[in-house]
């Protein structure tokens, strides 16, 4: 029942249109078969992280001390004690023995032919006959095929050497390992805003919790156990019926479930609650407690395949010959690759955020911190690009010039002018001209004089044409008249 995925191409054309099943807890199952002590590290890592386990129970759970159970010093009910451990020493291939799959194998003809006969009323409470418990039981002990379904044996028979079987186990299906954790689950309840702690059980966290214990069950109880909250859910979804609802059930399989062995249940006064309750939640919620938390299957998939992308077959047949030599310049290249697509995706992201800043400034009311930003920016023409994406707002006013030309060129031109840029790396501010420059430029005996002076004679030679243009107007205007 838990065994590891097989992949098999099929050539048989009948068998292709079958649904393909996918099992996501494959790789889940793979670390627990391969590489046990890793698997059992990160579940407890994670159980730990919702119940308080202390030193002891901790070494208890890994299995590095003997457990310490109720009852095992108490001398008050040792009669009862030594009575069942008496009735355990008869041993048989599948009663009284330890489990395994053999047991298992067969006590599951049990389950099947209660899963066909959920209806009868009192079912795991009313007890059967015990001459046809013994037939059968024997039977089962020998290992011969049984046709329960020949109508030789009732229905409360078999529910009742079903619980014969697991209160013959050695110790209980969760273990004695497990005890002191189940415990500290059954007392996971939810806080308030305050962070006060509530009587409201949280059953997130519970849920979480025994599906991290489930998995460092081992095997053979593990999947007993699900085979077994499986009808005893279904049985309760058919109380109306057999009368036997989820709590009902609890009560008749706690014992032999969770329950210490050799304990009665004066020996489990102050816990018996909590024990019968925690019975009760697990056949409520069982469709949910076999499937292993999400990450827990992200961290084994992580173990065998090292990334977090969706892998394919090609990716896994790269993997398993990972260690050659040739792929190692691969290796290189891509991350080479990757590293400069990284830097290009982090540059273009600053563009887009100066460009985004610029706007904003832009979109500001004339102010004083206005004028400060766009000074700052300014000061740093690199990294403004507003050509790239030209913004939504109207591009800024220049300062006009004081020169006594240009404010002829605005009054005959309409339009400001705007002297262009020789070069954006040479020159990044663009070039004003007014009589300030021009009176520091004369002082400091820079060529740009003479370049001053034919501008000069070239905006007087513009003056003389824009006379002379308005002399013919008046006289065409004269004419007219």
């Amino acid at each position: 029942s838990d065994a590891i995925c097989n992949f098999v191409i099929c050539n048989d054309s009948s068998l292709r249109s079958q649904p393909i099943i996918f099992n996501p807890d494959f790789f889940v199952e793979k670390l627990r078969h391969e590489k046990p002590e890793v698997f059992t590290e990160l579940v407890v890592s994670n159980i730990t992280r919702l119940i308080d386990l202390p030193g002891a129970e901790l070494a208890q759970l890994m299995g590095e001390e003997d457990p310490k159970l109720p009852g095992a010093n108490s001398t008050a009910s040792g009669f009862f004690r030594s009575l069942m451990s008496l009735k355990r020493k008869e041993k048989g291939v599948v009663f009284g023995s330890p489990l395994t799959e053999e047991g298992i194998a067969q006590v599951s003809q049990l389950i099947e032919y209660l899963h066909k006969n959920l209806r009868a009323e009192g079912l795991f409470r009313v007890p059967g006959n015990s001459i046809r418990q013994q037939i059968l039981k024997d039977a089962l002990n020998s290992g011969t095929d049984i046709d329960l379904d020949s109508g030789e044996f009732h229905s409360n028979d078999v529910a009742t050497l079903l619980k014969m079987f697991l209160g013959e186990l050695p110790e209980p299906l969760l273990t004695h390992k497990h005890f002191h954790a189940h415990l500290k689950i059954a007392d996971l309840t939810l806080f308030d805003e305050k962070g006060n702690k509530t009587s409201t059980p949280d059953k997130e966290r519970q849920i979480e919790a025994l599906q991290l214990l489930f998995l460092i069950l081992p095997a053979p109880n593990r999947s007993l156990l699900k085979l077994l909250l499986d009808l005893l859910y279904q049985t309760a979804k058919k109380q109306d019926k057999n009368k036997m609802s989820a709590h009902n059930l609890a009560l008749m399989f706690a014992p032999h479930i969770l329950w210490p062995r050799n304990v009665t249940a004066n020996d489990l006064q102050e816990n018996i609650t909590k024990l019968n309750n925690g019975v009760t939640f697990m056949i409520k919620h069982s469709q949910k407690l076999f499937k292993a938390p999400v990450y827990i299957r992200e961290c084994a998939r992580l173990h065998y395949l090292g990334s977090r992308a969706h892998t394919s077959k090609d990716d896994l047949d790269l993997l398993t010959s990972s260690g050659s030599k040739e792929l190692q310049p691969l290796k290189s290249q891509k991350r080479s690759r990757l590293d400069s697509c990284h830097q290009e995706e982090t540059q273009q992201r600053t563009e887009e955020a100066l460009k985004e800043l610029f706007r904003h400034v832009h979109n500001m009311p004339d102010s004083a911190k206005k004028k400060k930003l766009i000074r700052q920016f300014n000061k740093h023409p690199a990294a403004l690009t507003p050509g790239c994406d030209a913004p939504a707002s109207p591009a800024p006013r220049r300062t006009r010039s004081r020169s006594f030309s240009g404010l002829i060129k605005r009054k005959v031109l309409g339009t400001p002018v705007i002297l262009e840029r020789k070069s954006r790396d040479t020159t990044p501010e663009p070039v004003r001209v007014s009589k300030e420059n021009v009176q520091l430029l004369q002082k400091c005996g820079s060529p740009a004089h003479t370049s001053q002076a034919k501008l000069k004679s070239l905006e007087g030679q513009k003056e003389e044409s824009c006379r002379r243009m308005r002399a013919r107007l008046l006289s065409k205007d004269s004419s007219s008249l």
